[in-house]
């Protein structure tokens, strides 16, 4: 049983074991788009915890009990199993080979990040259905991997399956560990326009510090609208930020003040535009199919650290 897999032995075909984006990261790494290094620890490691420390017969009775028409019943299964995993202790060989991994890295923080073995498709996506965890150190990083896997069961996640009818399909999660970028500048990029659902036009949307802060809707970002053909800036509308979620010295992560000077600055400029709206098409190019991606700016660079299909285009 594979236990922990790099990002580099990892492709599109590997769902079942590393989730939907643990398989994302793995097939971008592949094809040399700048992604952080990172590792997966995967479905089977989560099944073996479920099966060592003999929850699997309680998180099952907890899911037969529920009446999914009302939500108090949701809220009493998910509290239950998660406080079950929670106080379950971890196998000791998935803690040593998680913490010779997080050595590896070198990196002293690293975003862990639920990802469910049900592949998103163009139908349904598991995007914000799970937890994420950035700026994690060592100290911590056991327990937000079991923060991960209890996410599977809570009130949303749980109601989520019973709504796209996957209850009785078997739904696992993988957790993504990855180096942290300390971005300047995050958010995300739909290669189609999701609103007027242009085929030929992507929108960018952009803010400082973290992206959590973009894809949570805590923050108004920047969006730019970008012609595919020939990567024209159509449209530019910026947002005043006065908060940015960025890294506590310590780990995890805090809100601070933009400075006054840059509030009303320009996330981006045209060419970094152009130069991440390249990027992403190389991305939907490879996959085939329309992405919905989330980047970071540091240090002079982009980094992407998700891509998805985008599920709201209809067809």
């Amino acid at each position: 049983m594979e236990l922990i897999r790099d990002f580099r032995s990892l492709g599109k075909s590997d769902t079942a074991m590393a989730g939907g984006k643990g398989a994302s990261l793995g097939e971008m790494t592949h094809e040399k788009i700048p992604v952080p290094p990172g590792f997966v620890i995967t479905a089977q490691a989560f099944e073996r915890f479920l099966e060592e420390t003999d929850l699997s017969p309680e998180v099952e009775s907890e899911l037969n009990k529920i009446n999914y028409k009302d939500m108090n019943s949701v809220d009493r299964a998910s509290n239950v199993i998660r406080d079950s995993i929670h106080d379950a202790r971890m196998p000791k060989d998935i803690q040593q080979v998680a913490r010779a991994e997080f050595k590896g890295l070198k990196s002293k923080f690293v975003a862990v990040r639920s990802s469910a073995t049900a592949e998103d498709s163009s139908t349904a996506s598991w995007a914000g259905e799970l937890e994420s965890y950035l700026n994690t150190t060592e100290k911590v990083l056991l327990g937000n991997v079991k923060k991960c896997w209890s996410s599977l069961f809570t009130p949303r996640a749980i109601f989520y399956r019973f709504e796209k009818g996957m209850r009785s399909s078997k739904v696992s999660v993988a957790v993504v560990v990855q180096v942290m970028v300390e971005s300047e500048v995050s958010g995300i990029a739909f290669t189609v326009h999701p609103v007027t659902k242009d085929y030929n036009q992507m929108i960018i949307e952009a803010g400082f510090g973290l992206g959590e802060a973009v894809v949570s809707g805590q923050i108004t970002p920047d969006s730019y609208i970008v012609s595919k053909r020939d990567f024209r800036l159509l449209d530019i509308n910026l947002a005043a930020q006065e908060k940015m979620l960025v890294r506590k010295s310590s780990g995890g992560n805090v809100w601070r003040s933009v400075s006054a000077a840059k509030r009303e600055v320009q996330k981006l400029t045209g060419r970094q535009i152009v130069e991440l709206a390249k990027l992403c098409i190389d991305i939907e190019r490879h996959y085939g199919k329309p992405q919905d991606i989330e980047w970071a700016f540091a240090k002079k660079k982009f980094s992407i650290v998700q891509s998805r299909p985008i599920t709201t285009l209809g067809r």
